[in-house]
């Protein structure tokens, strides 16, 4: 039967999760939301001129 926490002991994530997450978080990503706020902004700043 399979011992969980030894098992647990020995796991080390590797390199390569650690470097992905780095560079997923670390980037200043634009999400819908953004999108929809600057075509909003944009919109009223052609209606007012």
């Amino acid at each position: 039967m399979i011992n969980f926490e030894e098992e647990l002991k020995k796991f080390h994530p590797s390199l390569e999760i650690e470097e992905a997450e780095d560079a997923i978080y670390n980037q200043d990503l634009t999400d819908l939301a953004d999108l929809l706020v600057k075509m909003v902004k944009e919109s009223q700043t052609l209606v007012e001129e």
